[in-house]
């Protein structure tokens, strides 16, 4: 059950509705996670704000994606799974990757399974990494910046994961067919 309201540009606070109004011209309709953080206007703002921080990261399509569903799968997210799956064909992601981050499977690539396997190490252990695990990572050509970057993307993860957990945001029409559950 719902428990936080999923509000329309009408029923949103005054400083959340320019927001939802920039939504709606940037994706052609009002996703469902923007409709629920509008109930702060600070919060929604900060979302769409690491939203665009970490697309423009050191990451490329296909990393950001991995980076993206990484956390997505771990923590669960029902609305966010599906959206990013969505986000990552319009990307032009390989579907084979998409898959086999949905369904928890090994990566082709040896450089994104490290990129993967980082993530999922960092949001696990709440940002604790040994010495050789952050070894491994340097060593496929990642450096510092891109631990940093990990770092900004499970911020904004962890914001849309948990208010979609709260909420039980409805997943929006576009993503219906990349449904996702453990």
């Amino acid at each position: 059950m719902s428990t936080l309201k999923v509000h329309t540009i009408e029923s949103a606070p005054e400083g959340s509705k320019s927001q939802l109004e920039e939504s709606v011209k940037s994706f052609g309709m009002l996703p469902g996670l923007h409709a629920v953080l509008a109930g702060s206007p600070q919060a929604l703002e900060a979302y769409k704000t690491l939203h665009e921080l970490f697309k423009s990261s050191s990451f490329n399509e296909e990393e950001l994606t991995v980076v993206w569903l990484t956390i997505n799968v771990e923590h669960e997210c029902h609305y966010c799974v599906p959206a990013h799956t969505a986000i990552a064909h319009m990307m032009k992601v390989d579907s084979t990757l998409i898959q086999a981050l949905r369904n928890g499977k090994a990566l082709e690539n040896e450089k994104l399974q490290a990129l993967h396997d980082t993530t999922l190490g960092i949001v696990r252990n709440r940002g604790r990494i040994s010495d050789a695990k952050l070894e491994a990572f340097y060593a496929v050509g990642y450096g510092e910046r891109q631990v940093l970057d990990i770092i900004l993307g499970v911020a904004q993860k962890t914001m849309s994961n948990y208010t979609n957990h709260i909420a039980n945001t409805p997943v929006d029409e576009p993503f219906q067919k990349f449904i996702w559950s453990k």
